[in-house]
C-alpha cells in the first residue's frame, strides 16, 4: 500500500484536536488522519494490520511476558525476568514490515545488567543459538543466515517462507512460538551453565524441537 502527499483544508480546532489524539497514540498526525480515514471507508491499512498482529502475540504469550513501552504502530516489545542471581531483564522487541512478506520484521532480544559474569554468559548463548540457525537455516541464505550479534543483544530477521502471504494470525503464532522457544532456550541454557557443553546441546535441541513443529516464518 503505497502513499502519495495531498493537500486538504481543514479547520484548526479540527487539527488541535487530532494533534491531541495523535500524541496520546505516539503517532503523527497525517499517520493517524489515514487511519481515521480508513476506517471511515472499511480499508484495512498496514498499520491496522500490525496492530492486530501485535494484539494476538500479546494474547498468545503467557504472563511472564510484560508488555513494554510500544514506541510505534510498527514496533511491540515485551519483557521477562531471567532466573539468575542478578535479576537480569530480557526484553524482546518486534518490528513488522509493511509488506507482510518476504522479509515481514524483525526481532532484536536485548539484555539489562551491568554484570559481565551475565554479559559473558549471554553472549556465549547468543553464539550458540546462531550456530544452530546457521546449521539448520544457513543453507536457506546466500552467506548464511542473517543475524546480528553485539555485546547484549542478538537481532535477527522473520522470513515468510510460504510465498503468498500469511493471515494476521499466522503471522502472530510464528512470531509467538518463535520468542517462546527462544526464552525456553535461554532459560535451559542458564540452568546448565557449568557445563559449557551439555548447555548447547540442549540449546540446539530445542531449536530442532521448533522447528519439528513446523514454521511458516523463520
Amino acid at each position: 500500500m503505497g502513499k502519495s502527499v495531498y493537500s486538504i483544508v481543514l479547520s484548526d480546532e479540527v487539527v488541535q484536536a487530532v494533534d491531541e489524539m495523535a500524541y496520546r497514540m505516539n503517532t503523527s498526525r497525517s499517520n493517524l488522519i489515514n487511519q481515521l480515514l480508513a476506517e471511515r471507508v472499511s480499508l484495512t491499512t498496514p498499520e491496522m494490520r500490525m496492530r492486530e498482529i501485535f494484539s494476538l502475540v500479546g494474547q498468545a504469550l503467557d504472563s511472564r511476558f510484560l508488555p513494554a513501552p510500544q514506541a510505534s504502530d510498527s514496533v511491540m516489545a515485551v519483557k521477562t525476568p531471567l532466573k539468575f542471581k542478578y535479576k537480569p531483564t530480557l526484553k524482546y522487541s518486534v518490528e513488522l514490515y509493511r509488506s507482510f512478506s518476504g522479509k515481514a520484521g524483525r526481532l532484536k532480544v536485548t539484555l539489562r545488567t551491568q554484570s559481565e559474569e551475565l554479559i559473558k554468559l549471554t553472549d556465549r548463548f547468543f553464539r550458540d543459538w546462531s550456530a544452530a540457525e546457521q546449521k539448520y537455516l544457513g543453507k536457506f541464505f546466500s552467506g548464511g543466515f542473517p543475524c546480528e550479534i553485539a555485546p547484549k543483544s542478538y537481532t535477527r530477521d522473520f522470513y515468510e517462507i510460504a510465498g503468498n502471504g500469511l493471515a494476521d494470525r499466522e503471522i502472530a503464532e510464528a512470531i509467538s512460538e518463535y520468542i517462546r522457544t527462544f526464552d525456553k532456550a535461554i532459560t535451559v541454557y542458564f540452568e546448565n551453565a557449568a557445563d559449557p557443553a551439555h548447555a548447547k546441546a540442549l540449546c540446539e535441541e530445542t531449536y530442532k524441537g521448533y522447528l519439528r513443529k513446523g514454521v511458516s516464518i523463520v
